[in-house]
């Protein structure tokens, strides 16, 4: 068979990427073609997402991409982050640039859903527990702050959809990303009619749902005149990047737990059902989707402690390479401070090294005294972290876990994946680093007919990627250690 040629959109909080994918005899080769920055802007009180910005860079990329391998794509699939969106009106047209996650319109709110829907129902629903950051938040926020915007609106898109409409006119949501809002029903695999109503949040505006693999439709001709080209099918990956990288999960068979690392680090297991029992909930724990089914995770708040540390001490005029900081990492000292990595106080502080340091404080450690040992403290956290949804998820989903793997950027980090080997004690598969684009890739592939199943797709990324294997090491130490994770845990937990 000829090779065939896809176009992955990768994007990201911290940056967007465009991946070039080649197809052959059952492997795949990934090329990077574009790479640009990305970040919400304040503009007075609100934190947006620069969709125009955004767009014009995945314009450029389609030109790119014409300029080097020619007028005709198998393929152009989107992913990005989940839960933010825009709105449009009676016209097609954008109310307003999409709002990001981290805004603090959401605040309050989850206190007064419980007030008409109670968060324990809420999860009942949807299989997601609520946090401010989702959608059925957001909403309810803007139901509350800014009516006038939610009575104009025709239809919500998500990011990814968003942009699919503004590239092919397709108005349709992907399911991966879909079941993210807090307003999806996993089991009957549509909107929650119940959710819309206890919320009061208006149904009319969702659209209707797609899988991944869905052929969306053509890029518009003004698009293909103005990029060069002549055959560009869109067609929905896993449009939630977490989806995209489980999928890329270079596994030979079910005894596995994965970790997608990045900004957010997901722990997962795939799973057969949707889970909503007390254990899951008091568990904090998630069903999300991916190509094949549903996995049953918990969201954990990732690098994102790290690269925030980073820009702060860069501000600061101490600018430090993330291989300098491992190597800092490496040298500070055993038994240092822990973090529950999901605290609150870590969702957008305004400065990282003060949140980490009156972390310590609150919870009666000293804090880090090194630049090195704050990112020790980071690193250990996050894997004990890890270890700790381990516990949960396993006996839910009924299977041991065998192996761990780690995909995303995060698999880079050599320190980081040995220190889950040890913390998990179980051996850790490390890559690939770019899972999300080549689980992007492949469901487009998928789409296209060239792959025919989702075990296909692991089949086709172990065949083309190299992979590093980390063994437990330090049982002892490790022990001790999931046990003082687990008590600062619960500290803080009992605190809220």
């Amino acid at each position: 068979m000829a090779a065939k040629r896809y176009l992955a959109i990768d994007l990201g909080a911290e940056s967007g990427r465009a991946m070039v994918g080649s197809l052959e005899n059952g492997t795949l080769s990934v090329e990077e073609l574009h790479r640009f920055s990305n970040g919400p802007i304040r503009i007075l009180d609100t934190l947006y997402w620069d969709l125009p910005f955004i767009y014009s860079n995945v314009v450029e990329s389609l030109r790119l991409y014409a300029q080097k391998h020619g007028a005709s794509v198998d393929g152009i699939g989107i992913d990005s982050w989940a839960v933010d969106h825009g709105l449009l009106d009676k016209d097609g047209d954008l109310l307003m640039n999409p709002v990001c996650y981290r805004d603090k319109r959401t605040e309050g709110m989850v206190e007064e859903i419980d007030e008409v829907c109670s968060v324990r129902e809420m999860f009942e629903r949807s299989g997601i527990p609520i946090v401010p950051i989702y959608t059925a938040v957001q909403l309810f926020a803007l139901m509350r702050k800014k009516p006038h915007v939610l009575d104009m609106a025709e239809q919500l898109l998500l990011m990814p959809d968003l942009l699919n409409y503004l590239l092919c006119g397709s108005r349709l949501t992907e399911r991966s990303n879909a079941i993210t809002t807090q307003l999806y029903d996993p089991r009957t695999r549509t909107w929650s009619e119940e959710v819309f109503g206890k919320l009061g949040l208006p149904r009319r505006i969702m659209t209707d749902l797609v899988d991944p693999g869905a052929r969306l439709g053509e890029l518009r001709p003004a698009l293909k005149e103005e990029t060069g080209l002549e055959r560009a099918p869109i067609i929905a990956p896993c449009t939630h990047d977490t989806g995209s990288a489980m999928a890329a999960v270079p596994a030979s068979n079910e005894n596995y737990a994965a970790v997608s690392c990045g900004t957010w680090s997901i722990v997962a297991m795939n799973s057969d059902k949707a889970h909503t029992s007390d254990e899951a909930y008091r568990a904090n724990l998630c069903n999300e989707l991916t190509l094949g089914g549903l996995f049953l995770c918990r969201n954990i708040m990732g690098l994102w402690l790290l690269q925030q540390t980073r820009a702060a001490w860069e501000k600061a005029g101490r600018a430090y390479s993330y291989d300098e900081l491992d190597g800092m990492a490496q040298n500070a000292a055993a038994h240092g401070p822990l973090l529950n990595v999901n605290d609150g106080a870590f969702l957008a502080p305004k400065r990282m090294p003060d949140a980490i340091t009156e972390f310590c404080q609150r919870t009666g450690q000293e804090a880090p005294a090194s630049e090195g040992a704050m990112v020790r403290c980071i690193f250990e956290s996050l894997a004990l972290s890890y270890r700790e949804a381990i516990e949960h998820i396993q006996p839910l989903v009924g299977r041991a876990v065998e192996t761990v793997h780690i995909v995303g950027g995060g698999c880079r980090n050599t320190l980081l994946c040995q220190m889950t080997a040890n913390a998990m004690q179980r051996p850790v598969v490390a890559g690939p680093a770019d899972a999300t684009a080549a689980g992007n890739l492949l469901t487009q592939a998928m789409g296209d007919g060239a792959i025919h199943s989702a075990q296909e797709v692991r089949d086709v990324v172990r065949n083309s990627v190299e992979v590093s294997r980390y063994e437990p090491e330090e049982a002892d130490y490790w022990i001790q250690r999931f046990e003082r994770y687990r008590e600062i845990e619960a500290r803080t937990r009992a605190a809220v």
